[in-house]
Parts: C-alpha cells; structure tokens; sequence
C-alpha cells in the first residue's frame, strides 16, 4: 500500500464536482461511476465487507468468521474514507461492485485523521490487529519508492453480484483512467484465482511472496500505456 506503515495503513481529493461522473466501461451495460465525497459509504462498505469475507487474508487476520463479519463493514468505512481523502471510488450505479484507490506517490494523514483511524482499527481488530500490521508491512516492503502506480487497494463485488462480469468492468474502468492520467496500476492479492482472472485483464506479476506463518501473496502491476 502507498500509506505511510501505520494503525490505519492496513488499510487528488474529488473536491471538484458535486455529481457523479460516469466512466467508460467495456460494456454500456455494466457502467462504473466516479462516486461523489458526497455520497454515503455505508452500502459501498457493505459491499466490500461481503466480498471480502472468506478473503485468504483477512480470515488469517481475523480468524473468528462471525467476529469477522462484524468488523469488516467499519474497517472498510475506515478505508473508504482514506481513499476518499486521497485517491478515488468507483462503483456500480447500485454500489453492488466497488473499488478503493490511492494515487501514485506516499499518502499520509495529519494528526487527528490518523489518530481516529486508528482508534477504528484497535477497536475493530481488537488483538486480531498485530498480524493486520504484519501483513500491512509485508505489503509496503515491496512497493517501489517513489510510487509509480495508481494503487488498487481493494476491489470486491457483492455475492449476488458476482458471475455476471461486474468485477472485470470495475478494473478496467480503473485501468483506462489511470491509462489517462499516465499511470499503470498496482494491486496485490491472496486468492489464487484471482492472479488468473487479473492476468486475463492485462497485469503481470511483479512478486509472489507470503507472510511469515500467513498468507500468500501476490503483487501484480498493469503496465502504464
């Protein structure tokens, strides 16, 4: 993650328009929105705690399922939030897939920002949260100083959701506006099928490692145009 090593590292301000901006998708129907700093995160949290649920990681994290079910929406409205502040949002017009971005270069909080995130932290990974920082720093290690990329934090679509191509829609959506801006993309993942489909939409593993005694892992950058 490009986020300085914190609490809240385990997990361009779109200050400018109020409405949503709609993307370019590769199909017309399955759009991808721009989401507004106006608008709620609560069902874009949801969204992104069911994905998220079963993930390899965040079950080594957070072993206990139904603790997990309970921390993972918060947690994730702690990360929408950060990518609201510094990166991006993107998502279906139902909020049914989503995903949270970061800019190429570091991302830090002030103070108070960083303080309550967390506090957010502590209180949803309780003593869960040491392997969280393990598995944060893991990540950092291995990002490239600068930062290049336009870094995919998280990508995930609601159970009912997935099958019907929403998750390759919302990538290359995030692909082709990082294209734009000049950047490649950066993400890493602990599901083994995942390497597959994201190779599929272009990426290239850079790396495959694992956490010691954890997970693992795989970075995997798309190439910038």
């Amino acid at each position: 993650m490009s986020a300085r090593l914190s609490v809240a590292g385990l997990w361009s301000d779109l200050r400018g328009a109020e409405n949503t901006l709609r993307l370019t998708s590769m199909r017309d129907d399955r759009p991808i929105e721009l989401v507004s700093p106006a608008a709620s995160l609560e069902a874009l949290s949801g969204t992104l705690a069911a994905a998220f649920q079963d993930d390899p990681a965040l079950s080594w994290i957070v072993e206990d399922s139904g603790k997990r079910a309970k921390m993972l929406p918060g947690f994730f409205k702690v990360m929408a939030r950060q990518s609201r502040r510094h990166g991006e949002i993107l998502a279906s017009p139902d909020r049914g897939a989503v995903s949270l971005w970061f800019p190429p270069g570091e991302v830090s909080d002030g103070l108070l920002a960083t303080a309550y995130d967390n506090l957010r932290m502590l209180l949803g990974f309780g003593l869960s949260l040491a392997r969280g920082l393990k598995v944060a720093e893991e990540m950092y290690k291995r990002h490239p100083r600068p930062q290049p990329y336009s870094y995919l934090r998280y990508v995930g679509v609601a159970p009912e959701a997935q099958g019907k191509g929403w998750g390759g829609a919302i990538v290359r959506a995030g692909v082709a506006r990082a294209a734009e801006q000049g950047t490649g993309v950066l993400l890493e993942t602990a599901t083994p099928d995942n390497v597959t489909i994201y190779t599929r939409l272009g990426f290239e593993i850079v790396e495959e490692w694992k956490v010691p005694g954890g997970p693992d892992f795989w970075t995997m950058v798309h190439p910038a145009p």
